[in-house]
């Protein structure tokens, strides 16, 4: 906790939060699983492996990982010596559960889940999850960010709630580029976002967002609330001590919705290819590309891209 002075944030409390979450392969009774793991302060609070494999366009999951297949149910996972001497932990939950902080519940979707017609972004929202996470790895295609933004924006638009979208961006030493084009949607209404394009190594999205919103947002639609009283429970992994909000009268204000505006396929395919150019290069450690010109439209095309790269790093 850092209390700032009055010329800086009016005096307001900040808290540091050490809450985060990464993608990993872990291997539970010896299968594999795409998992995200979350941890809070050298803790780990859930390992949650991924329920829906990708294996179309450039994908192949299910050569590597395994779906987890069991819905609303959770194992002990037995940590190695090695990281058991780091956290002081024996064993943490594995499987399909939720976070229970003080003031809201945050779950999981992992990637392909959004996409899969059987999103459990329903069911959570159901139980009262108010914060669905999704690291995702989705790669540049013509006119993509659009399906992707709009299933965010449906999803909560649907279920109420606050969709935190983030998205891999780079090269990652392959022939494809990961865009980025990271978001925050709450109920229906994008309010904050990253570039759909760009060469930063790091870029933040942020936005202020009342949970008092989602509730009166659910409330309002009788429907839904029949089937949430019906619905099954997800177990739920109890944050002691850890909330998102400060309590209190705190005046902050709230991020507005803001209007996504897309880029034309023309700007997207100077762009997709500039950007993968980019981020070869400054992964590789080289000085720069040899570009030969032959005077033919292939040559023009990548000349193009070239310059299309060199605005951008200037």
């Amino acid at each position: 906790k850092v209390t700032l002075s009055d010329s800086d944030w009016n005096g307001f409390d900040v808290y540091i939060l050490f809450q985060i979450d990464v993608g990993m392969p872990v291997m539970h009774k010896n299968v594999t699983y795409n998992c995200r793991v979350a941890f809070l302060n050298r803790q780990i609070l859930l390992i949650r492996p991924k329920q829906a494999m990708c294996d179309d366009g450039n994908y192949r999951e299910t050569r590597w990982f395994t779906a987890w297949t069991k819905k609303r149910e959770i194992e002990d996972f037995y940590l190695p010596r090695l990281i058991q001497a780091i956290t002081h932990q024996a064993k943490v939950p594995f499987g399909d559960a939720v976070l229970a902080l003080q003031d809201t519940v945050i779950g999981y979707e992992i990637c392909e889940e959004l996409w899969n017609p059987q999103s459990s972004h329903i069911d959570m929202s159901l139980d009262g999850v108010e914060i669905f996470v999704n690291g995702s790895g989705s790669y540049m295609e013509l006119r993509k960010a659009y399906v992707s933004v709009e299933l965010v924006k449906s999803a909560t638009a649907k279920c109420g709630g606050i969709y935190l979208f983030s998205n891999l961006r780079g090269c990652d030493g392959e022939r494809v580029y990961f865009n980025g084009c990271s978001s925050l949607c709450l109920n229906g209404k994008i309010v904050g976002r990253t570039a759909q394009y760009g060469v930063d190594e790091v870029e933040v999205a942020a936005a202020n967002i009342d949970l008092e919103d989602v509730r009166s947002y659910r409330n309002a639609v009788r429907s839904r609330n029949t089937k949430a009283a019906s619905s099954s429970s997800y177990p739920r992994v109890d944050v002691t001590g850890f909330a998102l909000s400060k309590s209190g009268d705190v005046s902050l204000p709230l991020s507005p919705p803001i209007e996504w505006i897309y880029h034309s396929p023309e700007e997207e395919i100077l762009l997709g290819p500039a950007c993968w150019l980019w981020d070869y290069l400054r992964r590789s450690g080289q000085g720069g590309f040899l570009l030969p010109l032959s005077g033919g439209m292939d040559s023009s095309s990548t000349a193009t891209l070239v310059y299309s790269m060199c605005n951008l790093v200037r």
